[in-house]
């Protein structure tokens, strides 16, 4: 008897799901905007971002693109000039103490008129990208624009090679169009570029990632060894969220790396350096050029008063057969920016022993070239430093 009244109840599937009506998807919905728009916008008001006269972001956070943002947004004072640009005025080899527009302001004899908007890293094609997608607060605005020639010294520098290349910045470059040659991302790592482009959320959580985790996701994060032999996996039992110290991190008041004190800040001619020979791309062939371009167009639709500095380059080490592709190049970009009526100042090299490498001053070669761009007819002008 009891096996016929066991046959007799209906077998019903185990099914572990919620099916949710039209009212409850609408709930579900606006909680989900809330968390994706309230987030971001509730951290920038709660974590700690403290800033000086001479504040750059900090080398290990050269990729945290919504700090930049969020950096731009502090500069609400439109009177201030923002020194856009790469390494050169980020300041390679010296301390935030030591870069051009500390040396700026000095001769401006104020402490905070120019603001150091460079990004360690970056290059033309990044550098319009990071603007174009990160660069919204950069509007009605007084900007110094470094254009870097290094960039446009040979097809590898150019992004032009077929071989594939690891460069700094790929999320920022276009993912589609133009095409990058040496750029062979896959379609996924693509996408997700696109992505935190256009998705605030995404570019905090890359935030999270820089600030707290060393640019590594949090599984990664947890996996991460020592490096040792066996491997000991440190993090392992450790919680992400004692991580975040609500805080962004500063750089090292004493940089190892950089300032007087550091062995890299010499003269590259007591570095054994010589003359060295260039491949330098045409205008009309060079990447990083239509980049450059597009990023004054760019400022200019936005009603930015731009002012173009061309170099400091390290003329010196320029090999003889090399100095004619370096004078077109140079004649080329003067004679793009007449033509457009953009406003540039082209200073002369400094003195060989001012240069740390190609491109770069030491702290004394930024001091004489903020010198020069003080009392150059154009700057002054257009700055009104006197």
């Amino acid at each position: 008897m009891s096996d016929e009244k066991t046959a007799q109840v209906p077998e019903i599937p185990f099914v572990n799901e919620m099916r949710l009506n039209t009212k409850q998807w609408l709930i579900t919905s606006a909680v989900l905007l809330v968390i994706l728009v309230g987030t971001p916008f509730a951290w920038k008001h709660t974590e700690r971002f403290k800033t000086d006269a001479d504040y750059r972001i900090p080398y290990s956070l050269s990729k945290d693109y919504w700090l930049y943002h969020r950096r731009l947004q502090q500069i609400d004072d439109h009177s201030r000039v923002l020194v856009l640009g790469d390494s050169v005025v980020w300041g390679e080899y010296v301390l935030p103490d030591g870069t051009l527009s500390h040396f700026l302001n000095a001769e401006a004899g104020q402490t905070d008129r120019f603001v150091n908007a460079g990004v360690n890293g970056l290059f033309p094609l990044a550098l319009d990208g990071l603007v174009n997608y990160y660069g919204g607060p950069l509007r009605h605005r007084r900007i110094l624009v470094n254009c870097n020639l290094l960039w446009m010294s040979n097809p590898k520098a150019d992004l032009q090679t077929e071989k594939e290349e690891k460069f700094n910045h790929s999320h920022l470059v276009p993912q589609f169009s133009p095409r990058i040659p040496c750029y062979r991302a896959d379609a996924n790592e693509r996408l997700s570029a696109v992505a935190e482009r256009n998705f605030s959320f995404l570019a905090w959580v890359n935030h999270l990632q820089s600030a707290y985790f060393n640019d590594k996701s949090i599984p990664i994060w947890t996996l991460q060894d020592d490096g040792n032999d066996p491997p000991h996996y440190t993090n392992s039992y450790r919680n992400p969220l004692t991580e975040i110290k609500m805080a962004v991190p500063e750089a090292p008041a004493n940089d190892p790396q950089r300032g007087p004190a550091s062995p890299r800040h010499r003269s590259w001619t007591e570095n054994g350096g010589n003359p060295a020979q260039f491949e330098w791309v045409t205008l009309a062939s060079s990447l990083q050029w239509q980049g450059f371009q597009h990023l004054i167009a760019t400022l200019n639709s936005r009603s930015d008063d731009v002012l173009v500095l061309l170099g400091p380059f390290n003329e010196h080490m320029i090999a003889k057969e090399s100095r004619p592709g370096y004078q077109a190049l140079r004649e080329g970009i003067t004679s793009w920016l007449t033509a457009n009526k953009v406003q540039f100042v082209a200073p002369p090299p400094l003195p060989t022993e001012l240069y740390a490498d190609a491109s770069h001053p030491l702290t004394a070669g930024y001091h004489l070239l903020a010198k020069q761009l003080s009392t150059n007819a154009v700057i002054a002008s257009w700055i009104a430093l006197k």
